[in-house]
């Protein structure tokens, strides 16, 4: 049993004075395999801390249905973490941010019609506590209070940019407190006045989080609490990716000249992210401002282990930086994993959308169009259907709020794309009096993790109209693609659109790899079942990476869904990544 605590400017464990130095690696962005392997990254560095948040939306993907094996362990990556000698800051707020889907939000939330996040909204809190009562007993045995490493827990996540509701973020501490949690408790938010006074109470500690000024940035924090230890909760040494943009990195000269005022400083510092990973899946968030901007499937960072957990020029620069503050165990090896480039994939065999949909989906009729969520879906894609008859001429087609990407067919025959930012945009449909099909098949691309337009429906979230008449009367099949065993494949001839491409590839040793994708359009790849996440060929990311763990010696399969058409039924695996 330890006590970790504040005396005066200090931060005290069993009453000697320490400095928190600490990297955020998030265990559901790895797999479990590598866990140790990052964490002893992280030690080697000369750091004694490691900080996670811990997603809502991977623990309870369905009301009431938990989930804590596999990837979702977080008691076994806490106890790695301790065995290893690490302090462990846990960060379980109900909303993480994180450029992770929905923010860490279950979207099933979404499913309540008038429900109002993050705020002191009875329904919204009972579902919180609802999720705490199972979580927080998890990690009270790590607590350590209980012989356990963790030394901190965070109440709800850079609050004072979203509200200043004080009774959401009391019921948030008490909800902790009245659970056994009896650890330093935090909150963290940006050094502004606005953000200091919304997202903090009087009576717990206040850290705040940047990239750079830290001396600006610890004065408006002194502003608020003056008497206790200087925190940075996230330096941002690096950044995330949207799709369509350029790829950003830092130089680790400026992120060491940062890092070593910080230390200069007094301060403790949490590196945000010291091990960033990948958006595996369709978890990645989205932000949005003037327009949607979804996070790409990696989420390298930029930081000083890489996507695939090698050491980068910058880890080593700040392993210099911090030798001249605690003593570096060399004894730990430090090596990147192997990678092998093992050749080209073919895609033998394919299975149509429009042809599988009795083995993915059960239909629903509705007389409008409904999002997923009031379906009971949170993720994939969903195909709105239906008949139009009699129209004759040359009519143009609205879709008003398509969340986020649909593609348009008419009887069975691509017509066109309407995205999200097309602002007013209309498809011109020919039709001839008779009757005729009408799909359209919409791409959860990833709901905004930040910011005002946090509730984000997906699918199609208001009405589809042809000319001035709205249409009415379809039948809609979810599509989330979690189980693609039932697919029935046929021989891949041609190219096609929206279809799914299946393929083997043989390993002849174990080790991390990276796909290829040149030629392919839009869609997502399953490695032996697993999803390691979508691709886009607007870029910047250009290969996947592939965790040797999802590998098998021998034959392996690989199935890509590609929503439109690929100019070739090949893809490569490489030993090096492409981030653009």
């Amino acid at each position: 049993m330890s006590k970790f605590e504040i005396s005066g400017t200090d931060f005290l464990y069993d009453g000697k004075p320490v400095k928190i130095l600490s990297g955020a690696i998030h265990y559901f962005r790895i797999v479990p395999e590598y866990w140790k392997d990052r964490l002893l990254k992280l030690k080697a560095c000369g750091f004694n801390t490691v900080e996670t948040y811990i997603a809502w939306n991977m623990h309870e993907p369905r009301e009431g249905e938990f989930c804590f094996e596999g990837i979702c362990d977080i008691e076994r990556f806490v106890r790695t973490a301790g065995e290893l000698g690490l302090f462990v800051i846990v960060r379980p707020s109900p909303y993480i941010c994180a450029e992770w889907e929905f923010g860490g939000l279950p979207a099933w939330l979404l499913s309540y019609p008038d429900m109002k996040l993050r705020c002191n909204y009875k329904p919204y809190l009972d579902k919180v506590d609802a999720y705490y009562d199972v979580l927080i007993p998890k990690l009270l045995p790590y607590l350590c209070t209980n012989g356990g490493p963790i030394i901190a827990m965070q109440i709800e996540n850079e609050y004072g940019s979203y509200g200043a509701d004080k009774e959401y973020l009391q019921h948030i501490k008490e909800a902790l407190k009245k659970r056994g949690v009896d650890v330093l408790l935090f909150t963290s938010d940006g050094p502004t006045d606005m953000m200091l006074q919304g997202g903090t109470l009087p009576d717990v500690f206040k850290t705040v989080n940047f990239g750079s000024r830290h001396e600006e940035a610890f004065a408006k924090l002194k502003e608020y609490q003056n008497d206790k230890p200087l925190m940075c909760t996230e330096f941002w040494n690096g950044w995330f990716d949207h799709w369509g943009e350029e790829h950003h990195t830092r130089g680790h000269e400026d992120t060491v000249r940062e890092f070593d005022g910080m230390l200069k400083y007094g301060a403790s510092v949490n590196f945000y992210m010291f091990h960033g990973g990948t958006n595996f899946g369709f978890m990645n968030g989205a932000n949005h401002s003037d327009s949607y901007e979804p996070t790409v499937t990696s989420y390298d960072y930029d930081a000083p282990l890489n996507e695939s957990g090698d050491p980068t020029p910058k880890y080593y620069a700040v392993r210099d930086v911090l030798s001249k503050y605690v003593e570096i165990d060399h004894s730990i090896k430090v090596e990147p994993s192997l990678k092998k480039s093992y050749g080209e994939a073919r895609m033998t065999q394919q299975a149509d959308l429009f042809d599988s949909l009795d083995k993915l989906s059960e239909p629903m009729e509705r007389v409008c169009p409904e999002p997923m969520e009031k379906l009971g879906q949170n993720y994939g894609f969903i195909l709105y259907r239906t008949q139009l008859k009699g129209y004759k001429g040359h009519l143009p087609l609205e879709i008003k709020d398509v969340h986020d990407r649909a593609l348009i067919f008419l009887n069975g025959k691509y017509v066109d794309v309407i995205y999200r930012n097309d602002k007013d945009k209309r498809v011109f449909l020919d039709l001839s009096g008779g009757s005729s099909t009408l799909d359209i098949l919409v791409e959860n691309m990833g709901r905004v993790n930040y910011g005002p337009f946090l509730k984000d429906h997906k699918g199609i979230t208001e009405h589809v109209r042809l000319d001035y008449h709205f249409l009415f009367g379809w039948t809609i099949y979810p599509l989330p693609m979690d189980d693609l065993s039932k697919l029935c494949f046929d021989d891949a001839k041609v190219p096609r659109t929206t279809s799914f491409y299946r393929g083997t590839f043989n390993v002849d040793e174990m080790a991390d790899t990276f796909l290829s994708l040149d030629g392919w359009v839009k869609g997502a790849v399953w490695i032996n079942g697993f999803n390691i996440g979508r691709y886009w060929n607007v870029g910047p990311q250009k290969t996947l990476y592939v965790p040797a763990p999802l590998l098998k010696k021998s034959e392996n399969e690989i199935i890509i869904f590609e929503v439109h058409e690929p100019q070739n039924l090949t893809v490569k695996f490489t030993d090096k990544p492409d981030l653009g």
